[in-house]
């Protein structure tokens, strides 16, 4: 499995420093797990155990608003996905991870990272920067519903998911912007003819 290991390396390398030794006994921990389309890791009310990332493929991170799906995030390739209360403190979790496509996750159980945080000399770092950008994350996300306009979110949208839309049906696009499918694809319109234009 330690070939397959790489890219989740290179990802925990970004935070801190990892002495080969610290990673042969942290990532005795993962696992290694192939998903096909329309796979789900879990479901409402079941706990999340694990942080997951993708190796390859693309996930979807969603909740159900009186009965209708609202997606929240996407997981690209080299991503992480977690509802991160859910795993730190093992409750039921009030999203649903889905697989878009044929996917590859490497599965981080909450076990690893507690050895991490006693046992590996930036463990404790690690943890703290992992949770610090899910929270900078969820903020923005919110910050951005109430303070920029649909075509500010479109816009942002397509720099920090580069590529997405020819990967995903194009209403998960619009229920992550907070907008229809009718107003996605007026501002998609919009755009198209600003480039001809230019």
């Amino acid at each position: 499995m330690a070939n397959n290991l790489e890219n989740i390396r290179r990802e925990f390398l970004k935070y801190i420093e990892i002495s080969d030794n610290e990673w042969e006994a942290f990532s005795s921990y993962f696992s290694i797990e192939e998903l096909k389309k329309r796979d789900l890791l879990y479901e409402y009310e079941e706990v999340c155990e694990y942080l997951y990332f993708v190796d390859k493929g693309l996930l979807r991170i969603y909740f159900l608003q009186d009965g209708e799906e609202r997606t929240f995030h996407f997981a690209l390739d080299h991503y992480f996905a977690v509802d991160y209360e859910s795993f730190l403190r093992q409750t039921p979790s009030h999203y649903m991870l889905e697989a878009l496509e044929d996917t590859t996750v490497i599965k981080v159980p909450l076990q690893a990272l507690q050895y991490a945080y006693q046992n590996m000399e930036h463990g404790e770092k690690l943890g703290r920067l992992l949770a610090e950008e899910y929270i900078f994350y969820f903020t923005k996300k919110i910050k951005a519903i109430y303070t920029k306009t649909p075509l500010e979110r479109y816009k942002s949208f397509n720099v920090y998911f580069p590529g997405i839309f020819q990967r995903i049906p194009q209403h998960y696009i619009a229920s992550y912007l907070n907008i229809s499918s009718v107003h996605l694809s007026r501002l998609i319109s919009q755009e198209n003819k600003k480039e001809k234009s230019n």
